[in-house]
């Protein structure tokens, strides 16, 4: 056995409803064969889905302890090495493929060979990170895969967005939400998980809306923190400037924010280098800090201020949304969850992002400017 000084248990943070439905099932030993994790980006779903492999391949005798965190098949789970773990995305396909060989063919032959039987496990689990982000192809594919189940493998889906997937796909789901947790549970975890301040911890537990991922991920990359701040004070700077600035700064904005995320792809990838998917993944990233500053200026409106966190990148956010007024803003949140969803289904990014600059309400500069 490996020593460690981890406890048994979920590790991830939260999300009761999703544990529960897990361990239930896995003590009754009636997992599902198809499991769908899902929820936004930031959410905390890798640390889920470790948990959910760790309660797999766990080893103790006593079903109630897992995971245990101790065993072998706990660690090897945590570390994604275990045997019986096989792993697949649209990044790890397009990286495997031979000279004129494509993706969907990959995709094809990585399901047959994933359906392998099991080395040490029960059980062998196919896990298929960003399944939201496939073609329709590859969904068909792995369609075909989940229609003839066998008592040998559980498939474990990963998606920020589920309504990107086959209606047929997720009739054969088990799905498991991953969402925000608690400001002041998140705020605890911090202080502890990253050593932060108290003041730094809340700070951070508010501009990530509770969700885990994003809040680690601005602890660790100050850059992204940047990012998102200035992102933010140029969206409240544009409510006072006319259409022709509007757009341009859409283009700098969806090329910053492309450079500041864009995964490194293989020189030699055509496909992967082509800026359509890399925009869309940025604008949907935009399109989702948007609507948070439009909600935050709209409790702001009803004197609710302090719940806000993009307070802190105005002083005057409760005079700004005063001067908007509380219709507009709802009816530009309204556009931007149109948007969000059109973002799926393949409108192009800036387009998208130039309509939202047409609603984002315009006011005359402050007499005092």
């Amino acid at each position: 056995m490996i020593e460690t000084t981890q406890p048994s248990g979920f590790l991830s943070l939260g999300q009761p409803t999703a544990r529960r439905i897990v361990r239930q099932s896995a003590e009754r030993g009636r997992v599902g064969r198809t499991l769908l994790v899902h929820g936004p980006a930031g959410s905390g779903k890798g640390a889920f889905v470790d948990d959910l492999l760790a309660l797999h391949f766990c080893t103790d005798a006593d079903p109630p302890r897992r995971p245990c965190n101790s065993c072998r098949g706990c660690h090897q789970a945590r570390a994604r090495t275990h045997p019986d773990l096989v792993i697949g995305s649209q990044d790890a396909w397009r990286e495997q493929r031979s000279s004129g060989e494509s993706i969907v063919a990959v995709a094809r032959r990585w399901l047959l060979e994933a359906a392998g039987a099991p080395v040490v496990a029960d059980r062998r689990v196919v896990l298929i990170e960003h399944a939201d982000r496939a073609g329709e192809e590859i969904q068909n594919a792995l369609l075909k895969a989940l229609e003839e189940p066998t008592d040998r493998h559980t498939f474990v889906l990963v998606a920020d967005e589920p309504r990107a997937l086959l209606a047929t796909i997720r009739s054969r789901c088990q799905p498991l939400r991953v969402g925000a947790v608690p400001r002041e549970e998140l705020s605890a975890f911090l202080m502890d998980a990253r050593r932060l301040p108290a003041d730094q911890a809340d700070a951070l537990a508010r501009l990530s809306n509770g969700l885990v991922g994003s809040a680690l991920s601005f602890a660790d990359d100050r850059a992204l923190l940047t990012w998102r701040r200035r992102a933010q004070s140029e969206l409240l700077s544009l409510l006072e400037r006319g259409r022709a600035e509007r757009f341009g700064s859409v283009r700098d904005l969806l090329d910053e924010t492309v450079r500041l995320h864009r995964a490194p792809v293989d020189p030699a990838d055509e496909e992967a280098r082509t800026p359509a998917a890399a925009q869309r993944r940025a604008a949907t990233m935009l399109v989702e800090l948007w609507l948070s500053l439009t909600r935050d200026l709209a409790v702001a409106v009803v004197g609710r201020v302090e719940l806000a966190p993009s307070r802190e990148l105005a002083p005057d956010l409760d005079e700004l949304a005063g001067r908007i007024g509380a219709h507009p803003l709802l009816r530009m949140a309204a556009m931007l969850e149109q948007i969000h969803a059109g973002l799926l289904e393949n409108v192009a990014p800036r387009l998208a992002l130039e309509a939202a600059m047409l609603t984002w309400p315009f006011l005359p500069q402050s007499r005092n400017q």
